[in-house]
């Protein structure tokens, strides 16, 4: 298919039309428009939008009206799978490359980066820092257009420890430009970077602006209220009443499709089996699944073969189900960012939709899962930092992020939390330079997550709260009653023995 000019488009007509041809649209949702013509452009730009808001459009059609690849950085094979095919199926220009891909069909899209036929690539922070990968991508000859950073929020959830790369991608453009193609007056097109979520509070935004050096961006924020969208909280008491609200739920939601989150892929099997056995067949969805797994599972909830998946948070981002009609988070997230995320699984269609949040009673003594896994969490937090700490004093002062990963254990992270706090920096996406060698302060992510305690405990409206802790302030106070959460709605909060 044929996608379009190969410079950016001048009028807003030509940019509808391309829409229509593509998608079949005929006019965008607010405010896409104005996102697609910033990327047009060529700005820097932060975007926050609620899930379900058409993210990915505003990046991939300029990408596909436009010369040259478009980048696009995600954190999770299932969504960059997602994306991808949808793009095939109408006969764009897309790929992506990770590591669980066959040999014969890496090499496939690298021929096709050299020959300059894809106009969008996705892979992750460390496929693209990958030493084979990235020199494919900085021959003079590959033509790069824009850097999108998809998922954003996880530059500052994951980026500090579990996914360490995240944290060099602000050198990539820099990096990148050098290699680009001169024009006739000897300067080199610059290379726009976008990132994109739905759930960043302003202290997580400040971090993605920070980290990828964005050039005086263009901030596009919406919040994350959704009308259609009921919340509620509920204590249980003992596991076994948890899993008896989970059942009596199922029962008084019949023939409806929808999610149950959990934190562990044991859980994921051993709930998906028990609700099974119970009559109300289920399937476990976790990252450790082969990708034929994780697609037929997607294939099957969506077509409404299967009603229920029991999933961990690799289940969500990206796949678009819009008849889910509710979510139940059979244990509680970490965040309030992650609450926000997976909760927006449901009524992506806009109709009435509902999700439920099972907590222990507040001791912990009689279900005490929710307290030992934030315990385990600051635990495993606490000693990353430790780690680290012993670290400084072993690493060169300037060096290779390859080398230190191979010779130290834990050498990827503890160049990371040294960046975080302003100790090193980046020359390139590969070496640093140590600036200086300061004591580092216990990490304190204790805040972080005690907003969410106090999200669960609050006696005000919900939605509320989830604006004002996201940052929209005046549409905070402007929501009174909003009648779509339990509080508002004056149930008494149920406990289940």
């Amino acid at each position: 298919m044929t996608v379009g000019p190969t410079t950016a488009p001048q009028s807003i007509q030509q940019v509808r039309s391309a829409l229509k041809k593509i998608w079949g649209y005929d006019n965008f949702r607010p405010p896409q428009a104005d996102i697609v013509q910033t990327l047009l452009q060529g700005t820097d730009t932060l975007v926050v939008m609620p899930t379900g808001g058409g993210k990915s459009l505003c990046f991939q059609l300029p990408a596909l009206l436009q010369q040259g690849l478009t980048i696009v950085i995600s954190p999770l094979v299932a969504l960059m799978e997602n994306q991808v095919r949808d793009l095939q199926n109408r006969r764009l220009p897309a790929a992506l490359l990770h590591s669980e891909l066959p040999k014969p069909t890496r090499s496939q899209i690298l021929r096709a980066i050299d020959q300059q036929r894809l106009r969008l690539l996705y892979l992750s922070p460390e496929t693209l820092l990958n030493q084979t990968v990235w020199t494919h991508l900085n021959q003079p000859h590959v033509l790069i257009n824009g850097l999108i950073l998809d998922e954003a929020h996880c530059l500052g959830q994951w980026g500090d420890t579990f996914r360490p790369a995240y944290r060099r991608l602000g050198t990539v453009r820099d990096a990148l430009i050098k290699t680009q193609p001169q024009g006739k007056s000897g300067s080199r097109k610059p290379i726009a970077i976008a990132a994109f979520t739905a759930t960043a509070n302003p202290q997580d935004q400040a971090v993605i602006e920070s980290v990828l050096n964005l050039s005086q961006p263009k901030r596009v924020r919406i919040n994350p209220y959704r009308a259609n969208l009921e919340l509620s909280v509920q204590t249980v008491w003992t596991p076994q009443g948890r899993r008896s609200r989970l059942l009596n739920w199922i029962k008084a939601h019949p023939h409806q499709s929808g999610l149950v989150y959990v934190r562990s892929r044991q859980d994921t099997r051993n709930l998906s089996q028990w609700l099974t056995d119970q009559g109300y067949p289920a399937t476990a969805y976790h990252a450790g699944l082969g990708a034929v797994a994780r697609r037929q599972i997607e294939g099957d909830w969506i077509g409404d073969r299967i009603p229920i998946v029991v999933c961990t948070s690799a289940f969500g981002m990206g796949i678009d189900k819009p008849n889910c009609r509710w979510v139940v988070q059979f244990q509680a997230p970490g965040l309030l960012s992650e609450y926000v995320q997976e909760v927006g699984r449901a009524g992506r269609d806009g109709k009435r939709a509902e999700a439920l949040t099972l907590v222990s009673e507040p001791t912990g003594w009689l279900d005490p899962q929710d307290k030992q896994r934030q315990q385990f969490l600051q635990t495993q937090q606490q000693q990353l930092w430790q780690r680290a700490q012993r670290l400084m004093k072993k690493l060169p002062q300037e060096g290779e992020a390859q080398t230190v990963s191979r010779q130290f254990k834990h050498g990827a992270i503890a160049l990371s939390l040294l960046h975080k706090t302003g100790q090193l920096e980046w020359t390139d996406p590969f070496h640093y330079r140590i600036l200086s060698r300061k004591k580092i302060a216990l990490a304190k992510d204790h805040q972080s997550m005690g907003q969410l305690q106090k999200f669960f405990r609050t006696r005000g409206c919900r939605w509320q709260f989830i604006l004002g802790g996201f940052g929209f302030t005046e549409d905070a106070k402007k929501l009174e009653g909003c009648g779509r959460c339990d509080r508002c709605r004056n149930i008494k909060p149920q406990s289940h023995q």
